[in-house]
């Protein structure tokens, strides 16, 4: 098979990471005449949004040549121009051969996605890596909640972004300084909207795309009546957590958090060693009750949108009686994250967006699994159980630098689910798209 896949990179130099040197290589290597190859980008899943939908239009208009395919009823709803869309209904072990044939018959040079371990995703990625293709992956911000995430070739722990403290305190000298980003509203309405829009069209599947298989582990109705019994819940839990938050800064209590994610979160099933957050406590609990100072409390909050589907409360309570601690521990099922972590002692995380949260607040703070904030001089690098009386603050000029590096390198100015955030994503993703190279690209370039 001809290679469709490359563009014309002049200036990488060989001594890029291997996987950014292969792939400019192999662009360079496709470039017979010197000319860069007319753009053709290929869509694949995005978020449950108009996102993509509004991104391919702007793409066109820009001059690029644009396809969307289709893994599911709920992706061909938010697609509005249905001449420009593939449906796949196969299974996955085809995966790779209609990538193959779609990829070559279309030119494709670009693929676009949101999330890079869907499974739909994994083998359009290999794929396009083999023939030298770009990858565009979005994902959600890594400083919220004003940017969001586009990287090329990967993200969170497959992100290229490098794990070298110094290469941030370089490099962070010659990048702007960034600020939270232009405030646009978020809306969890529109959110949720989407989502249910995107869901019901998907009843459909079984007759429309009958081999798909879903990535989150439990349907979306099974969520949606946990989310309503979890709202029920919330409405006489706020004032109560509140007045519990209150009281522990009042009174000058010692206390460290402990910031759950979702069960279903690709951030804990591939990139950390826990299963779910049921392991991540029954972890944590006995490290603290056995390892923290005897005045310190630990409070375990609740991600703000957990659905509820494992009680994580009944298991705090239980195992804080085994442990003999259930003075200490307060369990939270709402609560001001800001106001928490301007008071808190240190921070527990696996590898969520919280850790940059509590890296701005200059907070002791420990990740357990792969983080891209998870540096030397950023995070603890010792143990959980040193972590409670020897965790320090983070430097906060190398994470100053840090910040800035990767706000400039990876992060996107918008939102994916309301008009204006949706908007502001797709103006300020054109020209990174069209790219030759990303701004990561060029600042490894720049540092080899």
């Amino acid at each position: 098979m001809s290679r469709l896949f490359f563009s014309n990179d002049n200036n990488v130099v060989r001594t890029l990471p291997p996987l950014v040197a292969q792939l400019a290589d192999k662009r360079r290597a496709a470039m017979a005449d010197g000319k860069p190859q007319a753009r053709s980008f290929a869509l694949l899943q995005g978020v449950c949004s108009p996102f993509f939908d509004r991104l391919g239009a702007r793409l066109q208009s820009a001059g690029g040549s644009v396809c969307k395919i289709n893994f599911t009823a709920g992706d061909q709803s938010f697609w509005s121009r249905k001449r420009d869309c593939i449906a796949y209904r196969g299974d996955g072990p085809q995966l790779h051969e209609f990538y193959d044939e779609v990829f070559a018959q279309r030119g494709i040079t670009d693929i676009v996605l949101f999330g890079d371990h869907r499974p739909v995703h994994r083998a359009a990625i290999e794929v396009a890596r083999k023939q030298g293709g770009r990858i565009h992956v979005f994902e959600e911000g890594y400083f919220r909640p004003y940017w969001l995430t586009l990287e090329r070739d990967g993200v969170n722990a497959n992100s290229l972004l490098p794990r070298d403290p110094a290469w941030y305190l370089e490099v962070g000298k010659r990048v702007p300084r960034y600020g939270n980003g232009q405030v646009f509203k978020s809306s969890f309405t529109a959110r949720a909207w989407h989502d249910i829009v995107y869901n019901a069209h998907g009843l459909r599947n079984r007759w429309c795309y009958p081999a798909y298989q879903r990535h989150a582990p439990h349907s979306a109705w099974v969520e949606y009546a946990a989310y309503v019994r979890r709202a029920i819940k919330l409405r006489g839990r706020q004032r109560r957590d509140a007045h519990d938050i209150k009281q522990l800064i009042q009174q000058d209590r010692r206390f460290y958090l402990l910031a759950l994610q979702l069960n279903s979160d690709t951030q804990i099933r591939q990139h950390s060693e826990f299963r779910d957050m049921s392991q991540l406590i029954r972890a944590v609990m006995p490290s603290f009750a056995q390892h923290a100072p005897a005045d310190a409390i630990l409070v375990v909050k609740n991600h703000p949108l957990d659905p509820g589907l494992d009680d994580h409360e009944s298991i705090v309570v239980n195992l804080a009686w085994q442990l003999g601690i259930q003075k200490r521990v307060v369990f939270l099922e709402s609560g001001h994250l800001p106001t928490l972590l301007g008071h808190t002692a240190g921070v527990v995380i696996v590898n969520s967006t919280v850790g940059g949260s509590a890296l701005v607040h200059a907070r002791p703070t420990i990740a357990l699994g792969q983080a891209v904030y998870g540096l030397p001089g950023l995070t603890f690098q010792g143990g959980l159980d040193e972590f409670w009386r020897e965790g320090e603050p983070p430097d906060m000029r190398l994470f100053g630098r840090f910040r800035n590096t990767v706000i400039h390198a990876t992060q996107i100015n918008g939102g994916f689910y309301t008009r204006a955030g949706i908007a502001m994503a797709v103006e300020n993703s054109l020209g990174r798209l069209l790219a030759e190279q990303s701004p990561l690209e060029a600042l490894l370039q720049e540092g080899a």
